[in-house]
């Protein structure tokens, strides 16, 4: 039929400007986490990883949900990854010897990161009903809250699971404090207990001497 319009003309005409920033910032995303797992810099990698945050908060910001959003972008970017670049130069890990090993977990890191691919496919084929393109969420009324919502769930539904995380966190962080106590020979430890135990006797000592007579050198001799 003269005059009809293609389907795949249709189809790019019908690509909306958030369909085009959604796929614009994934693609971003994932070239940046590809990055955290292959650069040979610990600083390019946390720089990759805020990368990563800053276009996982964009996505967010998408799906209308602000709060999650900006949470991402305070708690992670300036929180988590100033404490993690501080972790690693605190650590002083040796990276050339953890490279040592990459070759040789490659395939069993390949078959995990096989499962968790087939397993986020499957979420989303059941929830969207394949891999076409998703709808987008519903506009919400004027006075809906997001945080009021997250709150909801959180302490009501996913209670457990969030109880769970903040023990797992808690864990994490008494490991990190165990590592950065471990012993080495070049360094230094204070005991907190015998310096505030310490009297003033220990802290100077009077030593009485006896006067010295000073003799001069004798004239014309050498000094």
């Amino acid at each position: 039929m003269r005059g009809a319009v293609p389907p795949s003309l249709i189809h790019i005409v019908n690509v909306t400007f958030q369909t085009f920033i959604f796929y614009f910032l994934s693609t971003v995303l994932i070239v940046a986490a590809i990055g955290v797992i292959t650069a040979r810099n610990p600083i390019h990698a946390a720089l990759l990883l805020v990368l990563a945050f800053f276009t996982s908060s964009g996505i967010w910001l998408l799906l209308q949900a602000e709060f999650l959003a900006i949470t991402l972008v305070l708690v992670y970017v300036g929180a988590v990854m100033v404490l993690f670049l501080f972790v690693v130069m605190m650590l002083d890990i040796n990276l050339e010897k953890l490279r040592e090993g990459f070759w040789r977990y490659l395939p069993l890191g390949s078959m995990v990161a096989l499962v968790l691919v087939v397993e986020m496919s499957m979420i989303l084929i059941s929830r969207s009903g394949g891999f076409g393109e998703a709808p987008l969420p519903p506009s919400l009324p004027a006075g809906y809250s997001n945080t009021k919502e997250l709150g909801l769930l959180i302490y009501t539904e996913y209670v457990y699971p969030f109880e769970i995380a903040s023990v797992i966190l808690l864990v994490a962080i008494v490991a990190a404090i165990a590592l950065t106590l471990r012993k080495r020979k070049l360094s230094k430890y204070m005991d907190p207990a015998t310096q505030i135990g310490i009297q003033r006797k220990d802290r100077v000592r009077i030593v009485s001497m006896a006067s010295e007579k000073r003799e001069d050198p004798p004239q014309g001799g050498k000094q």
